[in-house]
């Protein structure tokens, strides 16, 4: 019964490792450093450029069509969102598989 039990846990460890070594999805803090060009500072172990970002539209400048109904104005206009990052923005990334390329999730607190 012991050996078995030693083969359970050498499997369960063989199966741990394999997927750090695959390096799989995971959750990193950083801190934006520039906007022109886009720098991001992670964790004071690595900067990373625009090359390496995936950014969301939680972090950047969009517009979007809405209904207004406002006193002066009634229909569809077009709203923009200034969303962008800016320098000292804390932000979330989340590296893809393989690590290549980490997508900017979302800023931590407050923001823009």
């Amino acid at each position: 019964m012991a050996d078995a039990n030693e083969l359970v846990k050498l499997m369960k460890k063989a199966a741990v490792e394999a997927v750090a070594a695959r390096k799989p999805v995971n959750v990193f803090f950083g801190k934006v450093q520039s906007v022109r060009p886009l720098k991001i500072g992670v964790e004071q172990r690595m900067q990373l450029g625009e090359a390496q970002l995936v950014l969301t539209r939680n972090v950047t400048d969009f517009d979007i069509m809405a209904t207004v109904e406002w006193d002066t104005e009634k229909g569809k206009k077009k709203i923009r969102f200034h969303n962008g990052l800016c320098i000292g923005d804390e932000v979330v990334l989340i590296r893809q598989q393989e690590g290549q390329k980490f997508i900017v999730a979302d800023r931590i607190g407050g923001g823009a």
